[in-house]
This record gives C-alpha cells, sequence and structure tokens, in this order.
C-alpha cells in the first residue's frame, strides 16, 4: 500500500512540478531582464532545497515505476517487500549523496550557478 500511495503523491508532484516549470519558462517572454530575474531568485536556498525535494519524487517514482514493471512482466512478484526497501534505500542513497554535494550552496555561503 505504501509504495502505491507514495507513486501516486510523487506522480502528482511531477505534474505539479511541471505546470510550475513551465510558468517559470513563460517568464523569458517578459524579456531578458524578467527571466533573468527569475533565473537569480531559483538559485536561493529555498529554491535548491525544493529541487532536493524534486530529486527524490523523480528519484522514487522512477525507480518504483521499474519495479512496478518488473511486476507486470511476471519478475520478482514474489519478492515485493523487498523491491519495495531496495527502492527506498537506492532512493535516499542518491538523494544522500545530492545533499552532500549541494550543502554548501544552501548553508555554507557556496554560490550556485
Amino acid at each position: 500500500m505504501w509504495a502505491w500511495l507514495f507513486h501516486r503523491i510523487s506522480g502528482l508532484a511531477l505534474v505539479f512540478y511541471l505546470f510550475l516549470h513551465l510558468m517559470v519558462l513563460s517568464s523569458a517572454t517578459a524579456g531578458p531582464a524578467a527571466f533573468d530575474r527569475a533565473m537569480e531568485e531559483l538559485h536561493s536556498p529555498l529554491f535548491l532545497a525544493l529541487d532536493l525535494l524534486l530529486l527524490l519524487a523523480v528519484l522514487y517514482h522512477g525507480l518504483n515505476g521499474i519495479r512496478v514493471v518488473l511486476f507486470d512482466l511476471g519478475l520478482g512478484v514474489r519478492r515485493q517487500a523487498a523491491l519495495f526497501w531496495m527502492v527506498m534505500v537506492l532512493t535516499a542513497l542518491v538523494l544522500l549523496a545530492a545533499v552532500a554535494v549541494t550543502w554548501p550552496f544552501l548553508f555554507g555561503g557556496g554560490r550556485a550557478g
């Protein structure tokens, strides 16, 4: 049940992000100065943290999607719980690596972009 729920939540988050992304990109139609202001704001620690949440959603949704495809092919059906935890561990490991790389830009005064 948790895998199903997380998959739906991450999918909805990705759809929401897609619309938000298109809105930000549309600021380019207001001219280069407006787009530059938007890009400057997107390099703030708040948006870098939101990028980490985006990465979390993409990782989980993608890896769990692979797990679901394996089930559809008849592979791993008897090991559903183990595959779920493998997805969770892989997601956590990649996310921790991303946090380690992003940390100086979030709290250390580093300059992103």
